[in-house]
């Protein structure tokens, strides 16, 4: 495989390590809310496992009392007798079967809806650090490895353990001897066991990190495509997902090379079981002490009894199979969840927004250090500075997307921190640089900012945001569904969409990361009156791009290496001939950044105040 030294690191999937019993004792916790379908399963295997019973004893009885014994007229009741016990076997595995899948179904969505409630109720940091197709990889696969542990588990589980104690009560009555003959590797394959159990967890383990690593490549990849497309590397993925496959394939062979030499070895020691007991049955018959009929009949328990024990092998493996994909699955529902509460609306903010003192970090690194502002209701703050200042993370720890790590900030003089998240994320609406719509209709994704919203008043929106012309004119108008991610319509259209969306929730507080996509001079300025509207009435946190936005904010925070190190209003700062006046200055003079000196702000060149998120618009501002 061609090596490529500038492909993507591989995502970490750190999960802690747990053992089989635990995984398995909180699975079976999902078997409560069923237990006539537990019981129905397990009965319908058990009593069809007496029937199969049948055939040994017969078989004997045809052999010793009808063949020997030249009685034909005893044929027909134990063919009968052999029919009869058939048919309730087979009758019971059917009704085992719909039963079977009828748990497994309930306990799978059980499984994939607490995950998922899990999920949604996680912090938006927990999701930093993991691969979207990692976690998809745990909803689907994982949880369906848990439901086999969980259904096929205990059944096989609870009917191969009274199977192989059932049988050893009939092989001890047929013959004391040859049960003992019969048994004797019994403590080999205990040992056995043992030794796989002991082993296969990492292996497990690396075979379910490489098989999410390969789905999460493969989700990026299929969000990517156009990237990928645009810049030619399509057999650079093509080499970085050969990776990833080679690596599932390792994983798995690995696995099965162990399985390999473990189930076949344990096979091999039940069959010199069979043998000796064959060689010492042989010579009981030869000696007189036994019948050729209970020989078969022996025989032919001995092949259920070594079934079951072979079912348990494979039991086994399953259980190794599940507790890695249950240490996975248990990483979400054992992560720390949000308290969101779904009540009804009692309180509506005035708007007023003040940071205390505030700082912030991720993974012990400083992001914000004693920030301190307030932002009056109705009032436009406008957040301006390079790349890293800070400027996400601020409006960012306002819904408490992330939390402050010292500091406090407040909504009308209350403590965001000891709200409710619900109540206070109520309050603010978000629209993102690249706004995200659903895979669905456009009527569901504007009505996502309000669900009990009406038709009207979601069109009341849509006009406000200058896109009901569009909408209508669309195949099927508000009803036309809009693809992935909307890729069906235009930067515009789903800016707008987006803009309709915050406006239909009507939340007091609005948190704007200004689109910089390139669009159009028509739809630029239609998306400057939707955001007129969006901003009216409204205290607004904008990370501004444009200087039209930041000339009418009423408050202007220049932030750099996560201070703010100038505020005011765009005339104020002008005029203090600070960091922002050369921002300014250098637009206006139509200068790259870079071309600019520093001056009094003690830095060697402007780009270091400066990147691709303080952009303003190209034509010279009238200061």
């Amino acid at each position: 495989m061609a090596h490529h030294s500038h492909a993507f690191s591989d995502p970490s999937f750190k999960v802690r390590k747990r053992t089989t019993w635990e995984v398995a004792s909180r699975v079976l916790l999902y078997l409560r809310p069923y237990p006539w379908m537990a019981g129905g399963t397990i009965l319908c295997a058990l009593v069809s496992q007496l029937a199969g019973f049948a055939y040994p004893k017969l078989t004997q009885y045809v052999i010793d009392e009808v063949f020997l014994a030249g009685r034909g007229d005893r044929l027909a009741w134990a063919v009968g007798g052999l029919l009869a016990a058939y048919l309730v076997r087979d009758g019971l595995s059917g009704l085992r079967i719909l039963l079977n899948n009828s748990f497994e179904q309930a306990v799978v969505l059980d499984m994939r809806r607490d995950v998922y409630a899990r999920m949604q109720r996680l912090p938006a940091a927990w999701f930093d650090q993991r691969a979207t197709g990692d976690l998809m990889t745990r909803v689907i696969e994982d949880v369906n490895v848990m439901e086999r542990l969980v259904i096929d588990g205990t059944e096989q589980g609870v009917v191969s353990l009274v199977g192989v104690a059932g049988v050893m009560v009939f092989m001890f009555l047929a013959s004391a001897k040859l049960a003992c003959v019969a048994i004797a590797p019994l403590p080999v394959l205990i040992v056995g066991a043992w030794w796989y159990t002991k082993t296969a967890g990492d292996r497990y383990r690396a075979r379910s990190r490489a098989n999410s690593a390969m789905n999460a490549l493969l989700t990026d990849n299929l969000q990517g495509v156009r990237q990928v497309k645009s810049f030619g590397r399509e057999a650079h993925e093509d080499g970085r997902f050969r990776g990833r496959a080679e690596a599932l394939r390792d994983g798995t062979l690995a696995v099965m090379r162990a399985w390999a030499c473990y189930n076949p070895a344990m096979t091999f020691v039940g069959a010199v079981g069979t043998v000796a007991v064959l060689w010492i049955g042989a010579r009981e018959v030869l000696a007189g002490r036994m019948s050729q009929g209970q020989l078969v009949g022996f025989l032919l328990f001995l092949g259920m009894f070594y079934q079951p024990v072979s079912q348990l092998r494979g039991l086994n493996q399953m259980a190794q199979s599940a507790r890695a994909a249950g240490e996975r699955v248990f990483d979400i529902l054992d992560a720390t969840a949000e308290a969101v509460d779904g009540g009804p609306w009692t309180w509506r903010a005035r708007g007023e927004v003040r940071f205390e003192s505030v700082s912030a970090g991720y993974e012990g690194k400083g992001v914000l250090h004693d920030v301190g502002l307030v932002a009056e209701p109705g009032q436009m703050i406008a957040l301006v500075g390079p790349t890293g200042a800070g400027k996400s993370t601020l409006v960012n720890l306002l819904p408490r997307f992330h939390e402050v790590t010292a500091g406090r900030i407040l909504v009308d003089g209350r403590d965001t921190a000891s709200m409710a998240l619900g109540e206070l994320r109520r309050q603010i609406a978000v629209v993102s640089q690249e706004p995200f719509l659903f895979n669905g209709t456009v009527r569901e994704n504007l009505m996502y900012g309000r669900l009990d919203a009406s038709d009207a008043e979601m069109e009341a929106a849509a006009r406000a945001a200058n896109c009901d012309e569009f909408i209508r004119k669309l195949a099927n108008g508000y009803d036309t569904r809009v693809g992935e991610r909307g890729v069906r319509l235009s930067v515009g259209e789903r800016q707008r969409i987006s803009i309709a969306r915050a406006l239909l929730k009507d939340a007091p507080i609005l948190i704007l990361d200004e689109a910089t996509a390139s669009v159009d001079t028509a739809t630029e300025r239609l998306i400057q009156e939707a955001l007129e509207r969006l901003f009216s009435s409204r205290t607004s946190f904008v990370i501004a791009h444009r200087l039209s936005t930041v000339r009418r904010a009423d408050r202007i925070l220049v932030l750099r290496a996560g201070r703010i190190e100038e505020a005011g209003r765009h005339g104020e700062l002008v005029a203090a001939g600070g960091l922002y006046e050369r921002l300014v200055r250098a637009q206006a003079a139509g200068e790259r950044p870079e071309d600019v000196p520093a001056g009094g702000v003690g830095e060697k060149r402007m780009e270091d105040h400066v990147a691709e998120a303080f952009m303003f618009d190209s034509r010279p501002p009238s200061l």
